[in-house]
């Protein structure tokens, strides 16, 4: 499962003896363990088609709260 970091991790923190990504890197975990990291907010699953290193923006389109599209 591929994941992107939401949260950075303190300095010195490890998994499994590696240290962790940083804050918006992008790695491959087994996937429980990304499932788990997902939950927990500390990671976003990255979609495959996604560009790496990307975030996803398309969640926030369109939102400005007057309900005018955009037009002005």
């Amino acid at each position: 499962m591929r994941i992107r970091m939401t949260v950075a991790m303190p300095e010195g923190a490890t998994r499994n003896g590696e240290p962790w990504s940083g804050l918006g890197e992008e790695t491959d975990v087994p996937t429980a363990d990304g499932a788990h990291l997902v939950a927990a907010g500390i990671a976003e699953e990255v979609d495959e088609s996604s560009p790496k290193g990307g975030r996803r923006k398309a969640s926030a389109k369109g939102v400005d709260g007057d309900g005018a599209g955009g037009d002005s």
